[in-house]
């Protein structure tokens, strides 16, 4: 099951065809509670005129066997307040949900004789009357008809078909024949209601898949039309892994969607990607190169030695060897800093830092106001000793170093009063293992790695390092750091 709804494709078919499909049966099942209540009020409210129709008869003085119980063949019941069928609608055979389940009526008492018949007779006849309009059950005066109804489901069978209905009582005052309140049933059948209800619902069960079906095959191809960009994407990047080409490219749609981004967002990748290999790789060629030569130096001169003692330059050896020794320095920092090490976070003071590198070199001289940043005090001095290795290897005479706060940075400024750095030169001097020196002499221009580092170590440390000329024609190196 996991390996069939792997793909983004197949649980975005599923998840939207869920989400229809309970929408769908919310919205089905509203409809259908809808309807139904809908259709019951309209049966409810037949069978309340119907049994209105018979009260109100009864109300008027009709006598029980010319009641209109017939007129609609719907079933109708008038039962005494003590349960006794009093008149009943024709064909009636079976019936229950009312008040009683009998279907034959019981022939009423033959009423008492009251005087002269015309209601207004002596004082007794006024007080039975006055009797019987306060010993209705329900509160009604003679021939008033209750306001609020009752009703209930029940089945009947009339004429030899049963049904369901649905049944209105409602109750009447009547001074004729036996006197008392009457509740008249009446019934409205349900039939029509409930053919409605599972019409709507066959319907349903019919539309409902198929539109499961138009929604998922809908989903699943645009799903697959809004994909494919993304298995181009793919197919390349893994061509790509496969022949390690960085040189290419995947390929970017022209839209202006979330594939478009992704597409654009990879190809930088790709491009930051194939120029971090190329500057590995120019820099293991770059440290095999002046490996090479201090190592091959070294090694002839040892072996000058072993052969013949007498002619063992012993201080070039040294001199070599410090080379190479400073060189593996570089290259490890470098390594560090590519690693992404972070620096210390401790407060340095510049100016004392400047003061103490610049102390025993000839020729230098410093200018420093107290200026406070946060890092590696390892580190920010490497950057202060090879700023001014770079600058005495070119000056002429002095090396001015100065240290000042700007705002909230800490500026170091290192100048000379050399020749100072070609306006085209003043970035590519940053880059690893380049030397501007003409002849390139090892000896005076060192291996290319000390701006390097120091551009890194200062960008490590969330400042700058940049050159620019001075007004007497020299190179002036200014780091700047954030303050503290």
């Amino acid at each position: 099951m996991r390996r069939r709804l792997a793909s983004v494709r197949a649980r975005a078919t599923l998840g939207t065809t869920l989400v229809v499909a309970v929408a769908l049966l919310a919205a089905g099942t509203a409809v259908l509670l809808s309807l139904w209540t809908n259709l019951s009020d309209q049966a409810s409210t037949q069978a309340e005129r119907t049994a209105r129709e018979v009260a109100a008869e009864l109300a008027a003085g009709q006598p029980y066997r010319a009641l209109s119980l017939d007129d609609d063949d719907r079933p109708v019941q008038v039962v005494t307040e003590d349960g006794t069928l009093v008149a009943v609608s024709e064909h009636l055979e079976r019936i229950s949900g009312t008040g009683t389940d009998a279907v034959r009526p019981v022939s009423p008492p033959a009423a008492a004789p009251s005087g002269d018949g015309d209601g207004e007779g002596d004082g007794d006849a006024a007080a039975d009357a006055e009797d019987d309009d306060s010993a209705g059950a329900a509160g009604l005066r003679p021939g008033e008809i209750a306001e609020d109804p009752s009703y209930s489901d029940g089945s009947a069978t009339v004429d030899g078909e049963s049904a369901d209905y649905r049944f209105a009582a409602v109750e009447v005052e009547v001074e004729t024949e036996d006197r008392g309140t009457l509740t008249v049933y009446a019934g409205a059948p349900l039939s029509t209601e409930r053919t409605a209800v599972r019409t709507a619902l066959t319907v349903m069960l019919i539309g409902f898949p198929l539109v499961l079906a138009v929604v998922a095959g809908v989903t699943w191809l645009m799903t697959r039309r809004a994909l494919r960009p993304v298995e181009g994407i793919r197919r390349e990047m893994a061509a790509i892994t496969a022949s390690a080409d960085l040189a290419r490219r995947v390929p970017e749609p022209d839209t202006h969607d979330e594939v478009a981004r992704l597409a654009r967002t990879t190809n930088e990748t790709l491009a930051a990607l194939e120029a971090a290999v190329e500057r590995q790789r120019r820099f293991v060629a770059d440290a095999s190169h002046e490996l090479r030569s201090p190592i091959a130096s070294l090694r002839t001169q040892l072996e000058v030695g072993a052969a013949h003692p007498a002619l063992l330059d012993v201080p070039g050896a040294v001199e070599d060897t410090v080379r190479l020794q400073n060189l593996a320095a570089d290259l490890l920092l470098l390594a560090r800093l590519d690693a992404g090490e972070r620096p210390a976070d401790a407060r340095v003071d510049l100016a004392a830092l400047a003061r103490e590198e610049a102390a025993g070199r000839v020729g230098v001289s410093v200018d420093a106001e107290p200026a406070e940043v946060s890092g590696s005090r390892g580190q920010l001095r490497r950057v202060l000793a090879n700023l001014l290795d770079n600058a005495q290897r070119h000056a002429r005479e002095a090396v001015t170093v100065t240290v000042r706060r700007e705002g909230g940075r800490a500026v170091v400024a290192v100048a000379d009063d050399g020749d100072g750095v070609p306006e085209a030169d003043r970035e590519r001097v940053f880059e690893r293992f380049v030397r501007l020196d003409a002849a390139r002499s090892r000896d005076d221009g060192g291996a290319g790695l000390g701006l390097a580092i120091a551009r890194d170590v200062a960008e490590r440390h969330g400042g700058t390092l940049t050159v620019r000329g001075t007004p007497e024609g020299g190179a002036l190196f200014e780091l700047r750091l954030p303050a503290v």
